[in-house]
């Protein structure tokens, strides 16, 4: 089986996270630094915070611009439900714009209709490797007051405009097991601005600028040496997953390009795409349904996945929060009952591209 997604280290991970043990120095240390320094460097960000994971990340980013339970925060529905829960653990309320058909992102277009005089923030997510178009976005925000939160869980050092995601506000990333980087659990918020960076830092400490010496009611979302220490060998690295990712993903772009039934991922011009996720979409003209594709897929040896299936606000538990407002977005309703992800991982050899090719080629015959 082919499976959507590896997680395999090296003997450059085994050597740092040894190392680690052997000092003594597990919980929050010089690795940790040495993380947030490296990434800062790689990103072009002027501060780098380091917490425990990609939802911490988010929680901290927004509690620290200081929200009302009037303020409005404008998201995607098409998302990992983290991006929900982030907002309404900053105690303020969500709604909801679609997102664009060509790269699953909100743009200056569909932000509009839900804008009002209560919008705070402005939070894109970057989905599957590929910012949204953040330009006219951030334009926005400046216009109308508000704050820009990226959530760029899945799309470390992708870039719109030569600009890298996380430096159009104030930038969120996930160290997640399956991420393109990854520390198991992990997350970074990067900043150019120096009080909100300073906020952060003493908000992961228990709200402590020094030990005992309280200064916010804060949390503990400090990340461990151990876990910067996984990551911080693929930092050196980064660049040639990358390389390998965008050369599987141009390689099942070009074997599936004549199939008028499939709709494919597309890079916008003026952006650097990580390939988190291959991702497809189904359109109307398929002769076959989602589940009988992924049966197929399965049946010849191919591991897929569904990034997402539901929109996030379409459970139970969210319908009758009050502080959850849903507006029509038909596009992200479209996307999440038809696509379908495909490995696109930096581990897939020549063979098992051209054999995602032909599962995919042969599901409608």
């Amino acid at each position: 089986m082919i499976p959507i997604t590896k997680v395999q280290f090296g003997t450059d991970v085994e050597a740092e996270v040894l190392g680690v043990i052997r000092s003594g120095v597990i919980a929050q240390g010089p690795k940790v630094a040495e993380l947030e320094t490296t990434f800062a460097y790689m990103n072009g960000s002027k501060h780098v915070v380091a917490v425990n994971n990609g939802t911490t990340a988010l929680i901290a980013a927004l509690s620290v611009l200081d929200l009302s339970p009037a303020d409005e925060v404008v998201t995607s529905p098409f998302t990992f439900v983290a991006t929900l829960n982030a907002v309404l653990a900053a105690g303020a309320k969500v709604r909801f714009a679609d997102i664009e058909l060509d790269d699953f992102c909100l743009s200056e277009q569909t932000i509009a209709p839900v804008l009002s005089n209560n919008t705070r923030i402005l939070m894109p997510v970057h989905l599957y490797g590929q910012c949204a178009d953040m330009l006219p976005i951030a334009k926005t925000a400046a216009r109308i007051g508000a704050r820009v939160v990226e959530d760029a869980a899945q799309s470390h050092l992708a870039s719109v405009a030569g600009v890298n995601a996380g430096n159009w506000g104030v930038g969120c990333f996930s160290l997640y097991a399956t991420k393109n980087l990854t520390s198991g659990e992990g997350g970074l918020i990067t900043t150019d601005n120096d009080e909100i960076a300073d906020r952060l830092r003493v908000l992961r400490n228990q709200g402590m600028r020094q030990r005992y010496q309280y200064e916010m009611a804060g949390n503990n979302f400090r990340m461990t040496d151990l876990q910067a220490a996984v990551c911080i060998p693929q930092l050196r690295n980064y660049e040639a997953l990358i390389e390998a990712r965008t050369k599987n993903a141009m390689s099942l772009t070009s074997l599936l390009s004549d199939l008028d039934w499939l709709q494919l991922p597309t890079v916008k011009t003026d952006r650097r795409h990580v390939w988190h996720q291959y991702t497809v979409v189904l359109k109307d003209n398929a002769r076959i349904s989602r589940e009988e594709f992924l049966f197929h897929l399965e049946k010849s040896g191919i591991g897929a996945g569904i990034y997402y299936p539901r929109l996030v606000h379409d459970y139970d538990c969210y319908r009758s929060d009050p502080r959850v407002v849903v507006d029509p977005t038909p596009t992200a309703t479209y996307v999440a009952q038809n696509c379908v992800s495909l490995p696109v991982h930096q581990f897939l050899s020549d063979s098992d591209i051209e054999q995602i090719a032909e599962g995919v080629r042969t599901a409608v015959s």
